[in-house]
């Protein structure tokens, strides 16, 4: 039976509905709004595993082609392997929905959120966000649900929720917002130096807005809501638990206060060691085995907190706004065009910056529609930087870091017009412990800086994080934590990133493990986080400050101008034979842009300037009394034509090519010579003619018995 629930959203309907399309699965939820609509599905396996640690969840959003009515580009036609926006769209739905699921459950979850139409107005992200909890929600699967998600904008001062593309385009901040009635549960976005008070001012905006989408699924599960599946409950539990803790626990609460992050893993796995040898019988079953990794978790869990909570004092020593020691490098790499080494604590990043042309340009074919972008970011992740084995490759966490990076730095990279290259930064992480994706914000910043970008100001970023007691009431304790590690990150309430510059936030995410935070903690937690910045900048612009001077010498030069519109063709040419000439003789490229610009690469600065007088001289017309370097094309017995301009042939007469009477062209020139001429006269028809420089005399006059009107009488009509 098919059954439909709609909530208005600025003027248009929002319908979910379900028991028409995919009537196989655990749940299924066809979402439209205006003429976007995503079809969310999710199925769980048969048979529960006992006694796992995790919840075994995984998102693959996907979006058609045919939804935008396109066809995939390049030789594949066919959707293939996930495109970076699916993976960071897959992460939105991800993040906020995993901590609602229960452990106990024991079976793997598999949503597939589905893009099967859009209208190129009203983003479909945020539908599928609303139409994968709502499947979840109405499905028999265990869920502490539902979830809403919205997307905010500041669009010529205004808050504006759901925005359509054009007002994103327009917009000064952008962030997606998600959680449950109760709370925000995750933020992720990008801003032009708003302010905190902006932030909070849109938070709570687009909570009052997932109140209603959680109020529209609850009902729609009213109508359509199957029974849920039953929890695990454990058939066993731990032997000598409490005899196992009261033991361990001081000898784990020393351990965890050790000096490095190395020095407290070794002595926190040195007392598990003891007290596995200890009661190795007893975990020679694997059921008891898990208990007791999970018994050590909890004691760590709680040592960690309670350290906070009661004496202010954080595993490494620090207070909770200390921020680690930093130092900053640049120029570490001799032949690339920018690099810099930021190191925070044991959070290391190696950032470098490479200037390429607009051929290197990051094109985009997505249902969207095609895009460029001239500034990248990618970031890398190795496992050495952890001081673990594993493999190399590119992640869903390495492409989600790496957005997050870019755009807290995209709103002070230099337009096109500003600054011509195309700007990729690559961020290797050297080791990690606290937020990398921070390290590559300042690390690229300066590499950036260090490669002679001409930023409009410097970008720094700080990870928080959050330790509770209680459940919000107002004799409950919190701690915010500046720059944290990555034991106060897995242990804690809160992930929360921050970047900007010293005037206001670029780049902002964040992850709450609890039901949701107070207006007042988020607050505290951004008005901490502008401190750390702060001083974070300070540090940075003691080493730089301002963009180098100059680029790197193996960078490609690139030279700008414009022409006029209607000179475009002649300098393409015919089949861009013109063009293609040029690029040749010069070893340079030329990108012609419709209105009139014209750029050229080259690999040196000389090959750049000798393109662009090239280009000048084609775009402007010939001018009687300048000297040209001219290609003999044709030699009559009259004279010799001479192409001084890309499809633009003067005459040189042969009474014109010496100082003395000589019996035929030949004896001077042949075909294809580069030869200096002077354009001496534009006659009533247009015709060019031109004078050889070695027949010239010092004052300019022409030599030669029949020097005089440039033309001869056996001259053809042209």
């Amino acid at each position: 039976m098919v059954q439909k629930v709609t909530l208005q959203i600025a003027g248009k309907d929002l319908i979910l509905e379900t028991g028409r399309i995919a009537k196989q699965t655990s749940g299924s939820v066809f979402a439209q709004y205006g003429g976007s609509a995503v079809l969310a599905t999710v199925c769980s396996s048969s048979e529960p595993v006992e006694g796992l640690d995790y919840v075994p969840l995984t998102v693959d959003y996907n979006e058609k082609y045919y939804a935008a009515g396109k066809i995939p580009g390049g030789f594949i036609k066919r959707e293939s392997r996930p495109k970076d926006k699916e993976i960071l769209v897959s992460r939105l739905i991800d993040r906020p929905m995993r901590p609602l699921f229960e452990k106990s459950f024991g079976r793997e979850i598999q949503l597939i959120p589905t893009t099967l139409s859009t209208d190129q107005v009203n983003p479909p992200d945020m539908l599928a966000i609303i139409a994968a909890s709502a499947a979840v929600h109405i499905s028999d699967i265990p869920f502490n649900g539902p979830v809403g998600g919205v997307r905010v904008c500041q669009v010529n001062g205004e808050l504006v929720l759901n925005p359509t593309y054009e007002q994103i385009e327009k917009s000064t901040m952008e962030i997606v917002v998600a959680g449950t009635k109760d709370g925000i549960t995750m933020v992720e976005g990008g801003a032009k130096e708003v302010s905190e008070d902006l932030m909070i001012e849109a938070l709570e905006k687009a909570h009052r807005m997932i109140i209603e989408l959680c109020t529209l699924q609850e009902k729609f599960r009213e109508l359509a809501g199957k029974s849920k599946l039953p929890l695990l409950v454990p058939s066993y539990s731990l032997e000598n638990k409490d005899v196992i803790r009261s033991a361990a626990y001081p000898k784990l609460e020393k351990a965890c206060f050790l000096g490095s992050k190395h020095e407290r893993h070794d002595g926190i796995k040195a007392v598990k060691t003891e007290f596995a040898e200890q009661y190795a019988a007893q975990l020679e079953d694997e059921k008891q085995k898990k208990l007791f990794n999970a018994l050590f978790e909890d004691m760590q869990y709680d040592i960690l907190r309670s350290s906070i909570l009661d004496k202010g004092k954080r595993v490494d020593g620090r207070g909770t706004e200390d921020i680690r020691n930093i130092t900053c490098e640049v120029d570490i790499l001799a032949r690339t065009h920018g690099s810099a080494l930021f190191t925070r604590g044991e959070t290391q990043a190696l950032c470098v910056t490479t200037l390429g042309t607009v051929f290197d340009e990051q094109v985009y074919d997505d249902i969207e529609g095609d895009k460029r972008e001239h500034f990248m970011l990618h970031y890398n992740f190795p496992p050495y930087s952890v001081g673990e084995v594993g493999r190399m490759g590119t992640g869903r966490r390495e492409i989600g870091h790496g957005n997050l990076a870019r755009r807290s730095l995209e709103p002070m990279v230099p337009s096109k017009d500003e600054f011509p290259y195309t700007v990729r930064v690559v961020s290797e992480i050297m080791e990690s412990n606290g937020s990398s994706s921070m390290a590559s914000v300042c690390g690229g910043t300066l590499a950036m800086l260090h490669a002679g970008v001409p930023m409009k100001k410097p970008v720094a970023g700080i990870a928080m994080g959050l330790i509770t007691e209680g459940a919000g009431g107002p004799g409950d304790r919190y701690a915010v934590l500046s720059d944290i590690l990555g034991d106060e990150d897995h242990l804690g309430d809160m992930d929360f990133k921050v970047a900007g510059t010293q005037d206001g936030i670029t780049g902002f995410q964040m992850d709450i493990k609890i039901a949701g935070v107070s207006p007042e903690i988020m607050r505290k937690a951004l008005d901490q986080a502008k401190r750390g910045r702060l001083h974070i900048l300070s540090v940075m612009n003691q080493t730089l400050s301002r963009p180098a001077d100059h680029i790197s010498e193996y960078a490609p030069k690139i030279l700008t101008m414009r022409i006029d519109i209607d000179k475009i063709g002649a300098l393409i040419g015919p089949g861009g034979k013109n063009i293609k000439a040029l690029c040749e003789q010069y070893s340079v490229k030329i990108n012609t842009e419709d209105d009139g610009t014209v750029t050229i690469f080259g690999k040196n600065t000389k090959d750049a300037e000798e393109a662009k007088i090239a280009v000048m001289g084609i775009a402007s017309d010939p001018e009687v009394g300048r000297v040209y370097n001219g290609t003999v094309k044709r030699i009559m017995d009259f004279g010799a034509f001479v192409e001084i301009l890309p499809g633009k042939e003067g005459l040189v007469h042969i009474s014109k090519l010496s100082r003395q009477r000589i019996a035929q062209v030949t004896d001077v020139l042949k075909e294809g010579q580069e030869i200096p001429v002077k354009l001496t006269e534009i006659d009533k028809m247009g015709r060019l003619n031109l004078s050889y420089i070695d027949a010239i005399d010092p004052d300019g006059a022409p030599s030669g018995a029949d020097a005089g009107n440039g033309h001869g009488k056996d001259r053809p009509r042209r």
